[in-house]
């Protein structure tokens, strides 16, 4: 079987991106694959470049990569790619759009307020919110772009930066408390892991570089865990995210709180997927087997479905 590592891209996570890119190649099984490496810049050298490959393993990661683009360029050529579908690649990169339906459903977000521009911080009731607010751009990941802001005065300088790499910005109440992710595989939860950055947050130096963070899997209490895998398995149904996805969580008196849901998360060396496989019994290897298999079967259901 011909895989194209497809890698790169054109979003603020590019060199994140390769990272993922170089880890899978570098834990695929040579006996059963043959690799072929995919660094892409546009959507033509998508076209180009994945020409005779049998399945696209996925390493992209923001827009371009994680947000339905490429996946509906993938369906277009009738190339089975790994991960989520194009809507729920879409919806789930979409913060706003996402948290929306998670509060529709009764799950627990934080509040949250969205702007397009500075000059929108004038009407903008912030102060409702509380501080300290966390400022992020509505559709980017790794923390890029991301400030816990504490004060009024320092919220319009979060907001022009947010803004350097989207064209809305989201403002969300704070929620302290113990950060978690739930990697689900298949439909079902792997281990939890619980996050502890050496950083105010876990931001893109406590997620990339070695020795920032603690990240290990841990073991809830019976009742708090069930509510999270719970939380975590009605997150990956309702934006109908399929073969693999991380829900992450902040755990706040007993209260799983939904962060985000990545379709595509990270799998360098110091990444939480990987990590919360293992303690399961998978190896990279095994888990990077197992999302080419549920992917081709994945893409072989939705296209049948199509034809019917």
């Amino acid at each position: 079987m011909k895989v194209g590592v497809i890698m790169g891209g054109t979003s603020s996570e590019r060199e994140v991106s390769i990272m993922t890119g170089q880890e899978m190649m570098a834990h695929l099984d040579v006996t059963r694959y043959e690799i072929v490496p995919i660094e892409i810049n546009d959507k033509r050298e998508l076209i180009s470049k994945t020409a005779g490959i049998d399945v696209a393993l996925l390493a992209l990661h923001g827009q371009y990569g994680e947000d339905g683009t490429v996946q509906g360029t993938l369906d277009s050529l009738g190339i089975p790619y790994t991960g989520s579908g194009v809507l729920s690649s879409s919806v789930c990169m979409d913060k706003d759009m996402s948290k929306q339906l998670l509060r529709y459903a009764g799950l627990h977000t934080a509040d949250w307020i969205m702007v397009n521009g500075v000059e929108e911080l004038m009407t903008a009731d912030v102060d409702a919110l509380g501080y300290p607010v966390v400022v992020k751009p509505n559709a980017g990941g790794s923390s890029i772009g991301t400030r816990i802001v504490r004060t009024r005065e320092q919220l319009e300088p979060a907001v022009a930066e947010a803004l350097r790499w989207d064209r809305s910005v989201m403002i969300e109440q704070w929620i302290g408390g113990e950060e978690i992710t739930c990697p689900v595989l298949d439909g079902k939860p792997l281990p939890v892991v619980g996050i502890k950055p050496n950083s105010e947050f876990f931001d893109y130096i406590s997620k990339y570089v070695e020795g920032e963070a603690e990240e290990q899997v841990i073991v809830l209490p019976e009742t708090l865990h069930k509510r999270v895998e719970a939380a975590a398995l009605q997150c990956y149904k309702l934006l109908k995210c399929s073969v693999y996805a991380r829900i992450d969580i902040i755990v706040q008196n007993g209260t799983p709180y939904i962060l985000e849901v990545n379709t595509l998360p990270g799998l360098t060396k110091n990444s939480l997927l990987p990590r919360s496989a293992a303690a399961a019994g998978m190896s990279f290897g095994q888990l990077l087997d197992a999302i080419i298999e549920y992917s081709i079967s994945e893409r072989r259901s939705e296209s049948k479905t199509n034809k019917e």
